[in-house]
């Protein structure tokens, strides 16, 4: 019999892509979603993707009547993948309540109910913003928190403490806790991408729909930063080759006794690339030119952060394989499809 995992968030963008990998890999899934920042027809293309639609419970998992009932109904479930989260930096400035209502009451519903219905672990998506602005690049896991620069990114340092806690106060419970670097692109199939609800708070989005037309152009925010052309890097990593992280981070957690109770991992590809190169990378992959300028600094950004995944690649077994130019590629494929079904 399949095991079966929890994916809360799982119609979101790293949710779905990762809802695929999971049932590929022979899991079987529930999703529970408020689509509250995606769209039920993403279960669509999960099931034209797999040949399998994932059960569905529309809810929020900050309501623990609800999380209760769910796993009342799915006493087998065996693991949970947790994105429910708000996750965009200036919103969570602005409204700060409701980041930390949302992204941490969500964690502690989960926690407390784990132990109750036998869940064995939870991969916690966490973020490289714990790290602030590195010291020293690439970056590896034993680098110190640095102060937030938002509530967005304070949640997630909270968030791993608390996890942290649970587990070291004896709870039986495993967790491993995923430090993303700048998930890009979508899946090859273009069935499934990146949604986002009005104008775009991430860079790809913005990219594609100003390729396509509907935005008049891309803003480059700063040319003058300590970096090789003066715009900020990244390390961005393709969204399968980061959904396909969290099958293996769960396999070692619920298929092997040895490990630690709690493993930290960053996610990324160890390699830095700016934002000037990325659109180059676009204009390179599609043959279609991004009109840009180049604007003021932007507060709270970063000047340059990527990823030392020497443990990821060795210890969890896991390592990006996308070349960018295949993700931007993608990225510009579901941008198409997306002006296709208007």
């Amino acid at each position: 019999m399949a095991t079966k995992i929890l994916v809360t968030g799982g119609t979101g963008y790293i949710g779905s892509h990762t809802v695929v990998e999971l049932q590929n890999a022979g899991y079987e899934v529930v999703i529970i979603d408020n689509l509250s920042n995606s769209n039920i027809e993403v279960l669509d293309g999960i099931e034209a993707i797999t040949g399998r639609r994932p059960d569905f419970v529309k809810g929020d998992v900050t309501d623990m009547g609800t999380l209760r009932k769910l796993f009342e109904e799915h006493a087998d479930i065996k693991g949970i993948i947790n994105f429910a989260a708000s996750k965009a930096v200036g919103e969570s400035v602005q409204k700060p309540l409701l980041y930390y209502r949302n992204n941490l009451v969500s964690l502690l519903n989960l926690l407390e109910l784990m132990p109750e219905f036998g869940v064995k672990g939870i991969v916690f998506s966490s973020s490289c913003t714990v790290y602030g602005e590195p010291d020293v690049n690439p970056i590896d896991e034993t680098a110190p928190y640095k102060p937030a620069t938002s509530p967005y990114g304070n949640t997630k340092q909270i968030s791993e403490e608390i996890i942290t806690d649970f587990v070291h106060a004896g709870a039986p419970v495993k967790s491993v806790i995923l430090r993303y670097f700048n998930p890009v692109g979508a899946h090859p199939s273009a069935l499934i991408g990146e949604l986002p609800n009005g104008v775009p708070n991430n860079l790809v989005p913005y990219l594609t729909q100003t390729a396509a037309g509907i935005r008049k152009e891309l803003t480059v925010f700063g040319n003058d930063y300590d970096t090789p052309d003066g715009s900020c890097v990244r390390d961005f990593i393709d969204v399968v080759d980061l959904a396909k992280a969290h099958v293996t981070a769960m396999h070692r957690m619920l298929e092997n006794d040895s490990t630690d109770p709690v493993e930290i991992f960053n996610i990324g590809t160890g390699r830095g690339l700016s934002v000037l190169e990325l659109i180059d990378s676009f204009q390179r992959a599609t043959g279609v030119k991004v009109p840009y300028k180049i604007g003021a600094r932007r507060e709270g950004d970063i000047e340059k952060i990527w990823a030392e995944p020497t443990k990821a690649n060795t210890v969890l077994g896991w390592k990006a394989e996308v070349p960018v130019d295949d993700t931007m590629r993608n990225a510009w494929a579901w941008q198409c499809r997306l002006a296709e079904k208007k």
